[in-house]
């Protein structure tokens, strides 16, 4: 009897779930790994080899300049008990001067929208733009609702038909 029931069960689900289900409404995923994809492209490689360089160079620049800092403190502390007052502060702003414009260096370079990001920008943008039109391409000729990169979790590519901001926000009231 029991197992009559749990057939009878199963049997009652499977007849709701077919009857539900509706092929046409199908949702199609896939997924790219970024990361694999990048590295299979010569220019993408050369442009980041191009950008470890520049980024080495102005390290270096900018380590250069702290080691001066860092030579007028230590002359500094050297000398700082036989100085006179006025030559301690003239000693003290030049330390610290040097130490700003250290600093005004490492932001012009490395900070937001500074040389290194103009540089990455003009260098992976075109590459990334050429992989992103491909992609899409690649979505609808595949048919794909979604298409996500497994290596960052992003969504990259959703078609516009599956979008319910709109009943979401008629469901508001709005």
């Amino acid at each position: 009897m029991k197992k009559s029931v749990l057939f009878l069960m199963i049997g009652a689900f499977a007849i709701i779930a077919f009857a539900f289900y509706n092929p046409m409404n199908e949702t199609k995923v896939g997924h790219i790994d970024s990361e694999y994809v990048f590295s299979k492209i010569p220019a993408y490689q050369d442009a980041q080899d191009e950008l470890e360089n520049l980024s080495n160079q102005f390290r270096a620049e900018i380590e250069a300049k702290y080691k001066i800092v860092d030579s007028l403190y230590q002359a500094y502390q050297k000398e700082e008990v036989l100085l006179p007052h006025e030559t301690k502060i003239l000693k003290q702003n030049e330390i610290i001067d040097k130490e700003q414009e250290a600093k005004d260096l490492q932001q012009r370079y490395f900070g937001q929208g500074g040389l290194m990001d103009d540089k990455r920008e003009e260098l992976l943008k075109p590459i990334q733009d050429n992989v992103y039109t491909a992609l899409e391409q690649l979505a609808t000729t595949g048919n794909f609702d979604y298409i996500f990169d497994k290596t960052t979790g992003e969504i990259l590519y959703a078609k516009d038909a599956k979008d319910q901001s709109d009943a979401l926000v008629r469901q508001l009231g709005y």
